[in-house]
């Protein structure tokens, strides 16, 4: 902003709270959990969810877990108010299922509320109004704080008053005074102990008093201290379940959430993937896997994500973005080289059982497959790369186990090509430039035919026989030693061929199973100048991969421009 814009503006009160408790403490259960995709998630929506797609919702947050789900607002639309019946006329509600319905303090809409209810066997009716200074002067016209809170006070007789005609049905109670974030605190607690005197719950049949983050106004903290406040202010604390409900103005929902549990909340309302007005609201796919990250059972089950993600986008019509914690399609993806290299290391480390049963991989706070996902997208590979990443795709994508010292040569190979081509490169594009670049070489020498002879007088010395063709021209060799690549190392000596010093020779099955190919490595090192340089074979035959791979390590040589003289 400039400078002059920002005068209009003036920092958020603090609250008197010098003994404050939450900093020192830790979350160590989850909260009630209270979903209100369907109604604060749906006002929200440019294309609000047909009742075909609210149905479909609603069964998968039932699937998901939640024991509590706000289904919509009755007595605003025809639409909402169908949605319930279908809810309960076609017997679609769990037992163990409480279905919220939201209504304003206003009679006709409490009324037609509670016709919405009819035959619903567990709900809970959510009542709210205003309380802000702010809602008190623009919304309601300066109206006293007596009068603000007289119309919560006569909300709830009425509610209570409606409860008594639908003996069928178990009725709990919740009050919201909208706009708590920016309501005095000593004003929201007067109200809300109004509400309760009126309604007079019990330890064992609490009601639930909802203190929103309407609107986030503020820090974190400051709404922890707002909860904190309230919850050891308060009378009789142990007749009220304290429900949170944020949004995400200043990009802190989560935060204030957590923090708001640590001052002493019990229960949390909130959305999948954060959905709802202006920048949404609580993201309670994030809070509760970043509580099973801290080990804490949640209640809710998000080990497919995939799935949940994938109803939501179609549902709503809204885009999980790709930066969205633990759901994005990047998130548990590494460009950078050494944080390539550090997952590759930790993830073999696991793979090969040398670390204990907690989980430890550098730059992942939880395991991909917990949730559904899995390894193949954590390392992609662009111009900004490092030779780590590079022989994890090799490996987990195509089974190819380049050998360490091989990893920097075919990571700048192919960190070159990603840089040429300005993009992201795909792991069969990854495979394909290995291939070309270090694979079954035939250019300039080629191995045309080759015929290996065991002597039967000197044990493990082996007769290689040979065609081979260089630079266009044929040629038989033969040569003798103590395996096939060292009998065809001396049969290229005898030709002049061999400046080239043997360093290093490894060989693996590609998969499993009898009719898997075999992959070899070999690496070689210039007389003239010492440079290594590394060449992969791919054959069905083991021998025959080795000698390939000797082949297009001395192919790489020549090409460079190494003497073969």
């Amino acid at each position: 902003m400039k400078p002059d814009h920002i005068r209009k503006y003036v920092p958020f009160h603090t609250i008197d709270l010098p003994n404050r408790q939450w900093p020192d403490r830790t979350i160590t259960k989850a909260p009630i959990w209270c979903s209100v995709d369907l109604r604060d998630g749906n006002q929200a929506l440019p294309v609000p969810m047909s009742v075909e797609e609210k149905l479909e919702m609603f069964h998968l947050l039932v699937r998901t877990g939640f024991k509590q789900i706000e289904v919509g607002f009755p007595s605003a639309s025809d639409t909402e108010f169908a949605f319930l019946r279908r809810l309960i006329d076609e017997n679609h509600i769990p037992d163990d299922v409480q279905v919220q319905v939201l209504v304003q303090a206003r009679e006709h809409l409490i009324r037609r509320t509670f016709e919405s209810l009819q035959g619903a066997h567990r709900a809970i009716v959510h009542l709210y109004n205003s309380t802000s200074p702010l809602q008190r002067r623009v919304t309601f016209g300066n109206a006293s704080k007596d009068s603000i809170k007289q119309i919560a006070v006569d909300g709830t007789k009425l509610v209570k008053e409606l409860a008594l005609t639908l003996p069928d049905t178990e009725i709990a109670f919740q009050y919201s005074p909208e706009s708590f974030s920016d309501t005095e605190v000593d004003y929201s607690l007067e109200v809300c102990e109004a509400v309760m005197a009126v309604w007079d719950p019990t330890v064992t049949k609490p009601m639930i008093l909802n203190l929103p983050v309407t609107v986030e106004w503020t820090t974190p903290n400051i709404h922890a201290d707002q909860i904190e406040w309230f919850c050891t202010h308060m009378k009789e604390r142990d007749k009220a379940i304290i429900s949170l409900h944020t949004h995400n103005d200043r990009g802190t929902g989560v935060a204030c959430t957590e923090l708001g549990l640590l001052a002493g909340a019990d229960r949390v309302e909130g959305t999948l993937f954060g959905n709802g007005e202006r920048t949404g609201n609580l993201d309670i796919v994030t809070v509760a896997l970043n509580m099973n990250s801290h080990g804490i059972e949640t209640g809710l089950d998000f080990s497919d994500i995939a799935t949940i993600r994938e109803v939501y986008e179609r549902t709503t019509r809204m885009t999980v973005p790709e930066r969205h914690p633990y759901v994005g399609e990047l998130v548990f993806t590494a460009f950078s080289g050494s944080h390539q290299d550090a997952i590759k290391k930790g993830l073999d480390l696991r793979k090969e059982g040398d670390s204990d049963e907690l989980w430890g991989v550098p730059y992942l706070t939880i395991d991909p497959r917990d949730i559904g996902r899995t390894y193949e997208a954590i390392i992609r590979i662009n111009s900004q790369s490092g030779k780590g990443g590079v022989a994890y795709i090799l490996d987990r994508e195509h089974g190819l186990e380049l050998p360490k010292t091989m990893h920097p040569e075919v990571g700048i190979a192919i960190n070159n090509l990603a840089d040429a081509q300005g993009k992201e490169l795909a792991a069969d594009e990854i495979r394909d430039a290995f291939y070309q670049a270090f694979v079954n070489q035939e250019s300039p020498f080629s191995l045309d035919d080759y015929e290996l002879v065991h002597r039967k007088d000197q044990k493990g010395r082996v007769t290689c026989h040979a065609t081979v063709n260089f630079n266009g021209d044929s040629f038989e060799i033969v040569g003798e030693g103590n395996g096939p690549i060292n009998a065809f190392v001396t049969a290229m000596d005898s030709q002049g061929w061999k400046n080239f010093r043997l360093i290093d020779y490894r060989s693996h099955a590609i998969g499993v199973g009898s009719a898997t190919d075999s992959a070899a490595y070999v690496q070689i090192q210039s007389e003239s100048d010492d440079k290594l340089y590394w060449g992969c074979g791919v054959d069905p035959s083991i021998e025959m991969a080795g000698l390939r791979a000797l082949v297009s390590a001395y192919n790489r040589l020549v090409r460079s421009g190494g003497d073969t003289n």
